[in-house]
């Protein structure tokens, strides 16, 4: 599950700075102002809905949920899940259990923490604009991400940026198996008041939670 959040979030906002000469500079131009305008935010609240089509038995399975971040801290809210992190501990929390995981954070190049949605450059991607059109009153800007990677379980992202707002709309995640991923931002509030201790795991207030600690 922490993967397949990594796996969204990484795609969710970027900026091509350093892919100038392989990807379509509208596309570019048009993230580099998404990235910069969060950038200025010290704290981020996201409302989202996350929707998940199966392209083998055409299932559809819709969970909504919040992320959290400060600087490098994040906690996502997920049904009946919490994951949390401090930058130097990742706390999972499930609610049907009222169990805890413990595990010591850990950067790897090939994942992406949920604290990098908003300031994270990416490298490993070419950026192509594909459309423009009005939907719901918004003018929204349809940009193609695909992977320099071609092993990697997805082959196409496409990004819907309010073209006023300069804001992240949804991210669409198209994977191999033909299964399809809708990430979509349904409220964003930012510079929220919330300090360190939200990021952070205390069993006071879990009564009978069991711990797992596996650092």
């Amino acid at each position: 599950m922490k993967k397949f959040f990594q796996l969204l979030f990484c795609c969710i906002l970027v900026s091509p700075i350093t892919m100038a000469q392989k990807s379509d500079v509208k596309a570019q131009q048009i993230l580099k102002g998404v990235s910069e305008k969060y950038k200025s935010y010290k704290s981020v609240q996201a409302d989202f809905i996350l929707l998940v089509e199966s392209g083998q038995n055409n299932s559809k399975d819709q969970q909504t949920g919040t992320l959290f971040i400060k600087g490098n801290k994040y906690k996502l809210q997920i049904n009946n899940q919490e994951i949390i992190s401090d930058n130097n501990t990742v706390w999972t929390y499930l609610r049907d259990a009222n169990e805890v995981q413990i595990n010591s954070y850990e950067s790897d190049d090939n994942t992406i923490s949920p604290s990098q949605i908003f300031t994270l450059y990416e490298k490993n991607f070419l950026y192509a604009f594909a459309e423009e059109k009005t939907v719901a009153g918004k003018v929204i800007q349809f940009i193609d991400l695909t992977p320099n990677d071609k092993s990697k379980p997805y082959f196409k992202v496409r990004l819907a940026v309010d073209k006023k707002g300069k804001a992240v709309q949804s991210a669409v995640v198209f994977d191999k198996n033909g299964n399809r991923y809708t990430y979509e931002i349904k409220k964003l509030i930012p510079d929220p008041d919330i300090g360190d201790k939200f990021f952070s795991f205390d069993e006071k207030k879990y009564p009978g939670v069991e711990v797992v600690d596996l650092r």
